[in-house]
């Protein structure tokens, strides 16, 4: 065995040699510790397990559960998801700090293993902040969701409501029963079809099959990816198939949409050969969101670039915002009708003042329709499409109310226990519309109320959305009386969430509709 010493007094470089990485790795520990030292108050958090953190306290319906921690730790609530930090809002006064004085550093968007895997994040949504978002933001509100082109779309609206309420006649007359739920997904879809892609779909089989997988998308999107958390269990998505589900839907998505940019292309090919028949499709002259979107690729005007990707992307983004928005307004409202009569004979009354001997409720009709606006905030109040919102994620190290957030810190603001705030609402657990009457609360602006959110990453389809709500929701009241199948009394009508991003009735809404006329 062959060994040696090091004299340090024959060899003194030596010894310095020996004991110079132990000095730079402690000055090293000193500095990351130095560096880390001014976030020191941090918000209060429940307590968590090793390595998975909070993760386990997120439950089958995060917003409650949430609503439930922050009743114990405040409405500002740090939780860890493995490793990530999850900030938690549950009060109006925390999310205006978080929406308006530091909207600017809350406003990326989180890594998610789903919104990834559909078209890398190109849409307006999921892509992170930034000149390419702001550009595409404004492309879409622009030429699809603006005021004025919400109004430009008023007799596709309302030929398609009264597609729709033809629909529910014929049941009437059959007695039998039908699923609402399943007919306002179908009317959203049919009317986001016409304004963006020029023309319905849904009788075909790619379009019933690009409905299905949207639904699935939806629920994709709202589960919890334990990979995004904690790294080193990033196999599991492989084991529970979530990594094969994401590429399925994306490939169903992408077949449905490239078919659907490709007639396009042919048809603009065929218009300018004039071997089309001009006017547009379905006699409407105007062109439609994807013509626009294309128009914009060939021009590259300002040095943007919009590649194929992209317009994939935000016409996937006007569906599933779109659609799901107003079909699930549409849903819960019915739903809270049917359980509160009273509140039910009192909307139809006041439609029968607006209309008249008419039998139908116009968009010119809207602006009259007081406690109908006053019934859908206060759906949106009990039931917002998104609980929990988009998640957000700070990009710089942020002061809020004297805790220290770092930066890469996800935030959940939960527009539903704010909501239900009693400190914000009389009787929040009640369904009481009157409360909006004399109150100028509304979309925006008013943090106590924030279905759709605020700052830049607010929805900006709000509008689009409830001018279809409000003309379906006038025109079923109007025209129609709803029992429940089997004789059920409309209080018992159950309420269960469903669960995915967006929060749907568990179970569809089976009616047996009554005719009025």
């Amino acid at each position: 065995m062959i060994s040696f010493t090091i004299d340090a007094q024959e060899n003194p470089w030596l010894s310095k040699l020996v004991f110079l990485p132990v000095f730079l790795f402690t000055i090293f520990l000193i500095k990351k510790w130095c560096a880390q030292k001014p976030l020191k108050n941090l918000p209060p958090s429940p307590p968590k397990l090793p390595i998975i953190g909070n993760l386990h306290q997120m439950g089958l319906s995060p917003h409650r559960n949430l609503e439930s921690l922050a009743r114990k730790h405040g409405p500002l609530m740090l939780l860890h998801l493995g490793n990530v930090p999850f900030l938690v809002v549950s009060s109006a006064d925390v999310a205006k700090e978080i929406l308006k004085t530091h909207d600017q550093f809350f406003s990326n968007r989180p890594k998610s293993t789903a919104a990834n895997g559909i078209y890398d994040c190109k849409d307006i949504a999921f892509s992170p902040y930034g000149e390419y978002w702001r550009e595409v933001k404004s492309i879409c509100v622009n030429q699809l969701l603006s005021n004025r082109k919400v109004q430009s779309f008023r007799n596709v609206r309302e030929e398609e409501v009264f597609l729709m309420t033809e629909k529910v006649r014929e049941s009437c007359r059959e007695n039998s029963v039908i699923n609402l739920s399943e007919t306002f997904a179908a009317l959203a879809n049919d009317v986001i079809c016409r304004v963006a892609l020029g023309r319905k779909y849904s009788d075909g089989k790619g379009g019933r099959k690009f409905k299905k997988v949207l639904e699935e998308l939806g629920v994709l999107l709202g589960a919890f990816d334990v990979g995004e958390f904690v790294p080193w269990l990033f196999w599991i998505k492989y084991i529970n198939g979530m990594t094969a589900k994401v590429r399925k839907i994306a490939q169903d998505l992408d077949e449905f949409l490239e078919f659907v940019v490709k007639e396009h292309i042919d048809a603009s090919k065929r218009d300018e050969s004039g071997e089309g028949g001009g006017g547009g499709n379905e006699g409407e002259s105007q062109k439609d969101f994807v013509d626009v979107l294309l128009e914009i690729q060939r021009n590259e005007k300002g040095g943007f670039v919009l590649d194929a990707i992209s317009i994939k992307a935000l016409i996937l983004d006007m569906f599933a915002a779109g659609t799901d928005t107003t079909f699930t307004l549409v849903e819960w409202t019915l739903s809270e009708l049917i359980r509160h009569k009273n509140i039910m004979v009192k909307l139809k009354t006041d439609l029968m003042n607006i209309a008249g001997c008419n039998s139908t409720i116009t968009e010119e009709d809207l602006d009259k329709c007081q406690y109908l606006k006053a019934v859908i905030k206060e759906t949106l109040r009990l039931h917002p499409p998104l609980p929990l919102l988009v998640p957000r994620e700070s990009t710089q190290d942020v002061r809020l109310l004297s805790y220290d957030i770092a930066a890469g810190t996800r935030v959940a603001i939960n527009a539903w226990a704010i909501g239900r705030d009693p400190i914000l609402w009389q009787d929040p657990e009640k369904f009481l519309p009157e409360r909006f009457l004399k109150s100028s609360v509304d979309f925006k602006g008013q943090f106590h109320f924030i279905p759709f959110g605020a700052g830049r990453r607010g929805c900006p389809g709000a509008a689009f959305a409830l001018g279809t709500v409000e003309l379906v929701l006038a025109n079923l009241v109007l025209n129609f009386e709803f029992a429940l199948p089997g004789g059920a009394r409309g209080e018992d009508l159950d309420m269960i969430e469903g669960d995915g991003i967006t929060i749907h009735r568990k179970f569809p809404l089976l009616v047996v509709p009554i005719s009025e006329s």
